[in-house]
């Protein structure tokens, strides 16, 4: 996942924060008044004290109307030179320290770094609306657009004139006054609740964590997940005990090891409970009142939905459409997630269980079903896939053979936390920026995978990428080696796509560089996940920790064939989610719902997703995707993305597979172009045709073609 919402500025305003006017206001000491000394401009944690924040972050807002002021109060006719590479340069400080706390607040946060967080959301709102609802600036960019035929622009400055035109209009720019004082009001409300629905997930996540107090409930997990589970429980202060502490996702990985089927249910109803318990962790009437301001937001703009608005500007474009797809996909995924839980219902009787399969079962008895029907047990190929080679001989291997990429590990970039690690990226022989690598769960640290960065790549300020990629892999015990799951190891894949769309994107104005729709942000890191399982890739990385023999070819034939195992339940619970989101986010002002629990089970009976054996991927109380920012009316982005991956690997297969001349077209005609254009049409111009839904189907084993 992509998380560029982190730092609390909306995609559609990005272009005003990068460039700076001078310091005055703030001391020379803080290690934010000028751009850091590092490799690219690397942050020097050595220096940064949480105290530094917030005083920089004013600052920086400070500096940012000053400078637009300053573009307002020329004399001379608005032009691109004096209106928009301004703006494209403007607001330096203030990216530069939000990166930098952004990053800290996902990943390593704390009670104080969360106070400066609630104090500044209402400012940094109010801040946006001072630049985008102010008629004097948009005016000059107005002027612009309604010329830009005239200016002798070329193809790419007038679509950022275009781009810029239509983010004051999104944001506002055409409202009466009254309109506009409503729209401040309804963005400093949601930027509140969005920040305190965030700082309560994380505490209720927390909280959640299971604790036992008996080694013999674990039957089941490894010697080495006992061992960090009982290094969980120490970190937190409990001695002879083991804590199990909660993914994000509504299924917990331990479910499909543990024996004990009390510990199953107890562990499945920590998560989904966690945020809807009726205490101060509680994120339901957040939602609900968020529920209320989006559509409310979404009239004042002109839209009927915040859906509508949202979609507008992506590839889906309407919500009909991105419902369209869903529903397409919701028939064959849940008929073939009943036969997976048929399966999994008769080898509990053959056992002579006396049960009803319940949702806490079911990764039990899939994995179960998995070992009984393709002989594949996940200890057994865990040993194949240590971290570090995982990540040097696996990721960084394909993106050397694809697109040219050599990595040196930095041991002299100072980090956050010691866990992190960097590694300066190469291309034949320039250097392209830095790769922050930071893989390991924490209590202070968001749940899921995503990436974000400290630097962002621009020709126009000289600044060269510094690229986060952010997990939550269960940490191991001292001494003991980090082995993964498969799904970890996609995971690793998955995120470097992200960063590999950063290092790579060679538009030349700050406006189009990461500003790709959505619902196409997800296509490099989804695309990159192939090859995880491609076998030049995978026999370069998938070897025993201890002996280095690679995994044998039994073993890997195993994985191919249980690519499509449980895939009813996966595609049904992720359908869940998303379904949900749009549901939530095609309310109109005239919808008032009142119980979001009860919403929650009427959106997923009449999507018909309502199975519950496969609760949803995420349940309304615990979405970040929907509540915490950048995928509300969005999460139905991974699966359109995932046509087009899937499409573009076929691609791929059709052509030679990993060859460095499939890799550089790619690159050249896909990840180079960022938001210089529609997507659709840039697509096009790669595979030569639009995308087809066939080659999902077929790798979900939706379809006849892989079943």
């Amino acid at each position: 996942m992509l998380n560029l919402r982190r730092l609390a500025i909306p995609l559609g305003l990005a272009l005003l924060t990068c460039g700076s006017a001078g310091t005055a206001q703030l001391p020379s000491t803080n290690p934010f008044a000028t751009p850091s000394p590092l490799l690219y401009q690397a942050p020097d944690f050595t220096r940064i004290r949480i105290a530094d924040f917030q005083p920089a972050i004013e600052e920086g807002m400070r500096q940012q109307l000053a400078e637009v002021s300053a573009v307002i109060r020329q004399s001379a006719e608005p032009t691109f030179a004096n209106t928009i590479l301004p703006l494209e340069r403007a607001g330096q400080l203030l990216g530069r320290v939000q990166r930098v706390f952004g990053a800290l607040t996902s990943s390593n946060t704390n009670d104080s770094l969360q106070a400066i967080q609630r104090a500044l959301a209402p400012k940094l709102a109010a801040h946006r609306d001072a630049i985008s609802l102010n008629d004097s600036l948009f005016q000059r960019i107005k002027t612009l657009y309604d010329r830009r035929a005239t200016l002798g622009l070329d193809s790419l400055q007038r679509l950022v004139v275009e781009r810029y035109y239509r983010d004051f209009v999104r944001a506002g720019a055409l409202l009466s006054a009254a309109d506009k004082d409503r729209l401040r009001a309804l963005n400093r409300e949601q930027a509140m609740l969005t920040n305190e629905f965030g700082r309560r997930l994380m505490a209720a996540t927390r909280a959640g964590g299971v604790v036992v107090n008996d080694v013999a409930q674990l039957d089941g997990l490894s010697a080495g997940e006992i061992a960090a589970a009982a290094g969980a429980a120490a970190n937190r202060g409990l001695t002879n005990h083991w804590l199990l502490p909660l993914q994000n996702t509504t299924q917990q990985p331990a479910q499909s090891s543990l024996k004990n089927r009390a510990l199953r249910q107890r562990l499945f109803e920590a998560s989904i409970l966690r945020a809807a318990r009726g205490d101060s962790n509680d994120t339901r009437q957040i939602i609900l009142r968020l529920a209320q301001l989006r559509p409310e937001r979404a009239k004042v703009l002109g839209y009927p939905s915040f859906a509508a608005y949202n979609l507008e500007e992506q590839m889906a474009k309407t919500p009909d459409n991105v419902l369209k797809l869903l529903q397409q996909l919701a028939v064959p995924a849940t008929a073939k997630a009943r036969g997976e839980a048929a399966a999994m219902q008769s080898l509990v009787n053959k056992q002579g269980g006396t049960f009803a399969l319940e949702p806490w079962d079911w990764q039990y008895y899939a994995e179960q079903v998995r070992v009984a029907q393709y002989a594949l047990d996940e200890e057994q190929i865990k040993p194949y896939f240590e971290l570090d080679r995982v990540l040097r001989d696996g990721v960084f291997f394909a993106a050397q053979q694809l697109y040219g990429l050599t990595f040196k590990e930095r041991k002299d970039i100072p980090v956050y936390h010691p866990d992190v690690r960097v590694f300066e990226v190469f291309d034949a022989d320039s250097s392209l920026g830095l790769f922050y690598a930071d893989y390991y769960k924490r209590d202070n640290k968001n749940g899921g995978a995503w990436s974000s960065g400290f630097v962002s790549r621009s020709a126009l300020l000289g600044t060269r990428p510094v690229v986060i990629n952010n997990c939550n892999f269960t940490k191991p015990a001292a001494g003991q080696p980090a082995l993964l799951t498969w799904d970890n190891v996609t995971t690793m894949y998955h995120e470097f796509g992200h960063a590999l769309s950063s290092f790579l994107n060679a538009a030349p104005y700050p406006r189009l560089a990461g500003n790709m729709p959505r619902d196409f942000t997800e296509v490099p890191s989804q695309f990159n996940e192939h090859w995880a399982l491609q076998p030049d890739v995978f026999a370069h990385y998938a070897k025993h920790y201890q002996t280095g023999a690679p995994m044998p070819a039994a073993l890997v034939d195993k994985i191919r064939r249980t690519t499509t195992f449980d895939q009813g339940f996966a595609t049904t619970e992720y359908l869940g989610a998303a379904l949900l989101d749009m549901a939530w986010h095609t309310l109109t002002v005239n919808d008032h719902p009142t119980d979001a629990d009860a919403f929650e089970a009427q959106a997923l009976r009449r999507f018909g997703v309502d199975l519950p054996l496969v609760p949803p991927r995420y349940k309304t109380s615990y979405f970040s995707h929907s509540w915490g920012g950048g995928y509300a009316a969005g999460y139905y982005a991974y699966i359109w993305s995932e046509v087009i991956d899937a499409d573009a690997y076929a691609w791929f297969e059709e052509h030679g597979g990993l060859t460095r001349a499939n890799g550089q077209r790619f690159r050249d005609l896909v990840l180079s172009r960022g938001g210089t254009g529609d997507m659709a049409t840039i697509y096009r111009q790669f595979r030569g045709r639009d995308p087809e839904i066939g080659p999902l189907l077929a790798n979900r084993g939706l379809s006849a073609e892989k079943p």
